[in-house]
């Protein structure tokens, strides 16, 4: 916790930084220390995701630039900007980060952390964006910009990957600037995804500050487009707050299409990205081919596709099982899956249901373009994969705008209330083992450790077994399904069995240039042979 106290100092000095560089170039959306913070995050993020088709994004990168975020800080005292918070505001915020930093020093315990989150940053920091690298392990082609400025403070500044901890700070310093005190209601929920590098967070937050700066009559359309694309170049399911700037700037202010060329611009630096570690322009949608030579191979996508219906219904059902289903049987069976999923999508549609009936009350353009926003998401979620973490950030949405006149004294009692909850359960975890026994990440939880108190804790495994199949030399986790400690290159035990049963292996387009990429090629006999040698160790090992 010290040490992440430490961290977060010297990386929000940092940001302001290099948000003053950018404050130079772009200009801000809005004024304060926040809105310089946020300008760094977008101008590093987009600078190390170009630079990272060309260069791992290691210390070589991470120095020069952290270097130059403290001169700036310093050379334009950006430090006595802290000074404009109140003597009350300023022991409240100091209280709030305090908690964050507290809950965001546990083990982590969410299950992507370690098969898609740290293998990510592994990659980009020893290569960069590797050219069809979901042919290695579909995961890692998703490659989110926020793993991408993750990875750029990975080397000293944040060795941890907390920077998750360090936004929610970011997240209390701008709820204080613009006074937006319901978003206090939100931290403590928001705390159980600090431990990782979560892209759910930030795009959860950050989404609410722009839908607050829309809100709220903030006329910069340009800005505001540029951040609702960076969001959703981070996420793709936050589909929704393009569309509503797209639709806000059309129907409620004058039309400028003009004020659109930055969004575009990231938006087209992401298609690019996606088209280079997947092969499409969306992650993990197989539309829009491009007859890329790196793209997976269909049977693979197959699976994915078929393991994301599965997932829709918490995989209570086969596939099988659930292709016979009549449209009343999938409706049906969705609102009654076995424990806390079923509450989850039942709360789901009727906080859609409510909001809709809310915004026609209203009858304000904002209200009805934010819930036909909020509507077009959840059918293509819907659509695609129903998967409660698809949609969580909808209930944020909601209850943000239901509730955005929440008074400050009453946002504060929300938070010390959720927040006494929440880290009581972080603590101790039999909490929500016994009254929420199907909420399974609860079971991977470890509680309070002494250690944590100086620095966040972490895992180290490193258990590992080399195999080779053609010019790849891999690596797999040994008596465990992830790799987030196995040197690279590493494949998931279950990814090697599923291509070897599809007849297909990863190779390097150039053993001797990893960076040069990999792509998929069928198994000879002789591989063959040697690929069933080792899903038999490999079914060894397990047990």
């Amino acid at each position: 916790m010290i040490l992440l106290l430490l961290s977060s100092v010297f990386i929000l000095s940092v940001l302001l930084g290099w948000g003053k560089i950018m404050e130079s170039i772009f200009g801000n959306l809005f004024r304060g220390i926040s809105g310089l913070i946020l300008a760094g995050i977008l101008g590093l993020s987009l600078i190390w995701t170009v630079f990272a088709f060309f260069i791992p994004i290691n210390l070589y990168v991470e120095v020069p630039f952290v270097v130059a975020g403290i001169l700036f800080f310093f050379k334009k005292k950006l430090y006595l900007d802290l000074y404009r918070f109140s003597k009350k505001d300023s022991v409240l915020i100091g209280s709030i980060s305090l908690v964050i930093l507290y809950g965001s020093s546990f083990y982590p315990y969410i299950l992507d952390h370690f098969g898609y989150y740290v293998p990510t940053i592994k990659w980009l920091t020893e290569y960069g964006l590797v050219k069809g690298i979901s042919n290695l392990d579909l995961t890692l082609g998703q490659m989110s910009v926020w793993h991408i400025f993750q990875a750029g403070f990975s080397g000293f500044s944040d060795p941890f990957l907390r920077m998750n901890a360090i936004l929610l700070i970011i997240y209390t310093l701008y709820i204080f600037e613009r006074k937006s005190w319901v978003q206090l209601s939100f931290i403590p929920v928001l705390l159980l995804f600090s431990q990782s590098p979560s892209p759910d967070l930030p795009v959860i937050t950050l989404s609410l500050i722009i839908l607050n700066e829309l809100i709220t009559g903030n006329k910069n359309i340009t800005l505001l487009w540029a951040y609702a694309v960076f969001i959703f170049s981070i996420k793709p399911t936050m589909i929704w707050l393009p569309l509503l700037i797209f639709l806000s700037s059309g129907l409620v202010s004058k039309p400028n299409y003009k004020h659109t060329f930055f969004g575009i611009l990231i938006l087209l630096l992401f298609f690019i990205k996606n088209i280079w570690t997947f092969g499409y322009p969306i992650f993990p949608v197989a539309i829009g081919d491009l007859g890329i030579s790196w793209k997976p191979n269909p049977e693979v996508l197959k699976i994915s596709s078929e393991y994301a219906i599965q997932k829709t219904y918490d995989m209570q059902y086969t596939y099988e099982e659930i292709q016979k289903f009549s449209p009343y049987d999938a409706v049906r069976n969705w609102f009654s899956l076995e424990g806390i999923k079923s509450k989850i999508n039942i709360l789901f549609i009727s906080g859609l249901a409510i909001f809709s009936v809310f915004a026609f009350i209203k009858k304000k353009k904002i209200v009805t373009l934010i819930c036909i926003s909020l509507w077009i998401k959840s059918l293509l979620v819907l659509a695609f994969s129903a998967q409660y973490r698809f949609f969580i950030d909808v209930f944020f949405v909601i209850f943000f705008v239901l509730f955005i006149h929440l008074s400050k004294k009453t946002s504060l009692l929300f938070f010390t209330s959720l927040s006494l909850f929440i880290i009581a359960s972080l603590s101790f975890p039999n909490i929500i083992r016994q009254y929420i026994p199907s909420f399974r990440p609860g079971n991977f939880m470890v509680g309070l450790k002494k250690e944590q108190l100086y620095q966040p804790s972490t895992y180290h495994y490193n258990q590992f077994k080399t195999f080779q199949t053609g010019n790849l030399k891999f690596n797999i986790s040994k008596d465990y399904p992830f790799n987030f400690d196995t040197p690279i290159p590493a494949i998931s035990s279950g990814y090697v069995i599923e291509n070897i049963q599809s007849g297909i292996f990863p190779q390097y387009i150039d053993p001797k240039n990893v960076k040069k990429g990999v792509i998929w090629k069928k198994l000879s006999p002789l591989e063959k042979t040697e690929a069933e040698n080792i899903i038999n160790t490999i079914k060894h090992t397990d047990q």
